[in-house]
């Protein structure tokens, strides 16, 4: 099982804050030239971060980005609708994937499988609520039909996904080369989180 030293945790709690924030779409800090990276956050706080409190930090924090935006950008009314209750266990199921693949992690060739299951699992179910319940029940589509949600889902489930293997590959490089650099320094100690 992963497990870090609480200051590792606050130092990958800061950063995936500040990711969020400033890749967050439609409100005040967002850079329009980075991936949302909202569904990576979920994901990589369920893997490092040890409290569950994180869960709805980091729920608090997405409404509050998206209602700042509410306020100050006129697209963003589009997309809260009462349909915006699903992305409740849209990003839960993320973070808890990324749960259950922490208490399987070991540094090893063998974390590939169990990181792509999670990784498939919880991107799968993220996307049937967040995009299924936006599309069936925001109200913002005259006619709903599981045709046009499946043919929207090839075209914008791929961008989704896209997005979320670059922050997550980006995560497993930086971990691997944390491990291999403590590694290299400290050879007769145990090494945090293997």
């Amino acid at each position: 099982m992963l497990t870090l030293p609480l200051r590792h945790q606050y130092l990958i709690g800061s950063i995936l804050i500040v990711l969020m924030i400033v890749t967050r779409e439609y409100h005040f800090a967002s850079l329009h030239n980075l991936p949302g990276a909202s569904w990576a956050v979920f994901f990589l706080a369920g893997i490092y971060l040890s409290s569950n409190w994180s869960l709805f930090g980091f729920l608090a924090l997405a409404w509050a980005l998206d209602s700042s935006a509410y306020f100050t950008v006129a697209e963003s009314e589009f997309c809260l609708t009462s349909a915006y209750v699903f992305l409740l266990p849209a990003y839960s199921a993320l973070w808890a994937a990324g749960r259950w693949f922490a208490t399987r992690y070991q540094f090893s060739w063998r974390a590939l499988a169990p990181l792509s299951i999670s990784l498939l699992i919880g991107t799968i179910v993220c996307e049937l609520f967040s995009s299924g319940g936006f599309y069936f029940f925001s109200d913002q589509f005259e006619e709903t039909t599981f045709t046009e949600f499946w043919q929207r889902e090839l075209h914008y489930f791929p961008l989704y996904l896209q997005s979320l293997l670059l922050y997550v590959s980006t995560a497993a490089a930086i971990h691997t080369l944390f491990v291999l650099t403590h590694r290299t320094r400290q050879p007769q100690t145990n090494v945090i989180g293997q």
